[in-house]
C-alpha cells in the first residue's frame, strides 16, 4: 500500500491528520477498523489523514472516543478551526502543547498561559468592540486560552519559565476585581513546582534585550522553536542558527530581571496597591 507522507508542519490541517494518523498505528487498528468505531468511511478517514479534508467537530470529538485520547483531537481541531488567530499561531499553539519546556517573554499584557478567563475575555471583548474580531471570534479566543492551559496539564509536565515586563503587571485590564484575581493567578503560578516566574523591571532600560515578546520552545528531543509576532503575523522559526541567539538574548534576561521571590513581592504590591 503506498501511504502519503505527510509533513505535520506544514499546516494545522496537515497536522491533525499526521496525529490522527500516528494515534491510529499506535492503537493498532486500520483504518477500516478505526473508520468502522468512528462511524464514517475508510475512504473519508483516509482523506483527514492525509490532509486533503478538514476535520469536523463531530469527527475530532469520535476520534477522541475510539481512541480514548481525552480530548486532544477536540483541541487540535479548534487549532484547523483557526478562528480569530493570527497567521502562524495555530501552528505554535499544537507545537506548544507537546513542548518539554516553554520560555515565555510578554510585554504589555499577561501572556495567554497565565491568564485567568475573565482576564482573557476582557482582552476579547475590548477587541471585539474595536471590531478586530467577530462574536464568533472572541469566543473562539477565550476557549483557546483554556485549552492551551489545559494542554500543559499531562505527565511529565513542562517546565515553564515566564518573564513578565513590569506593564504586564501595572496596567490595568478591567474593573479591579479582575486584574487582582490575575495577579493572584500570577502567584499561584510561581508557586508550582514546575514554573519560575520573574518580572523584568522598567529599570532594566537599555539592558533589556527585547523589545517585543518571544517564546522559545524546547520539545521532548530537545531540537528548539522560536515564535515571536508583528501586528498581522506570527512566525515560528526553526533553524537552530537564529533560535540559539534568542535562546541566548532569552538567558540574559533571565538573569537581569528580579528573581522570582522579587518578583512574587513586587506583585503582592501591585496587589495591594502600595506601589
Amino acid at each position: 500500500m503506498n501511504i502519503k507522507e505527510l509533513d505535520p508542519e506544514s499546516s494545522p490541517q496537515a497536522a491533525f491528520g499526521a496525529r490522527l494518523r500516528s494515534a491510529r498505528e499506535e492503537a493498532g487498528l486500520t483504518q477500516d477498523e478505526l473508520a468502522d468505531r468512528m462511524g464514517y468511511s475508510s475512504t473519508h478517514l483516509s482523506s483527514v489523514e492525509t490532509g486533503r479534508k478538514s476535520p469536523t467537530l463531530r469527527l475530532a470529538r469520535s476520534a477522541d472516543t475510539a481512541l480514548g485520547t481525552g480530548n486532544a483531537f477536540e483541541r487540535a481541531w479548534r487549532v484547523v478551526r483557526n478562528l480569530g488567530l493570527l497567521e502562524g499561531f495555530p501552528q505554535f499553539v499544537d507545537v506548544e502543547g507537546r513542548a518539554a519546556e516553554i520560555r515565555l517573554y510578554e510585554v504589555g499584557v499577561v501572556p495567554g498561559l497565565l491568564q485567568t478567563p475573565e482576564y482573557a475575555t476582557v482582552l476579547a471583548d475590548s477587541a471585539l468592540k474595536r471590531g478586530a474580531i467577530t462574536n464568533d471570534q472572541a469566543r473562539e479566543c477565550v476557549t483557546l486560552v483554556a485549552e492551551r492551559q489545559s494542554a500543559l496539564i499531562r505527565t511529565p509536565a513542562p517546565l515553564v519559565f515566564a518573564v513578565l515586563d513590569e506593564s504586564c503587571i501595572c496596567r490595568p485590564i478591567g474593573e479591579p476585581a479582575v486584574m487582582n484575581a490575575q495577579l493572584d493567578r500570577l502567584i499561584e503560578f510561581a508557586d508550582l513546582p514546575n514554573t519560575v516566574l520573574q518580572v523584568a523591571p522598567f529599570a532594566m532600560g537599555a539592558r533589556r534585550p527585547f523589545d517585543l515578546p518571544v517564546t522559545v520552545l524546547t520539545l521532548p528531543d530537545r531540537s528548539l522553536l522560536s515564535y515571536a509576532e508583528s501586528a498581522q503575523h506570527g512566525h515560528l522559526e526553526r533553524e537552530s542558527a537564529f533560535v540559539l541567539p534568542i535562546l541566548t538574548a532569552y538567558h540574559q534576561l533571565q538573569a537581569e530581571a528580579l528573581s522570582q521571590a522579587e518578583s512574587v513581592a513586587m506583585i503582592q504590591q501591585v496587589r495591594k496597591g502600595t506601589r
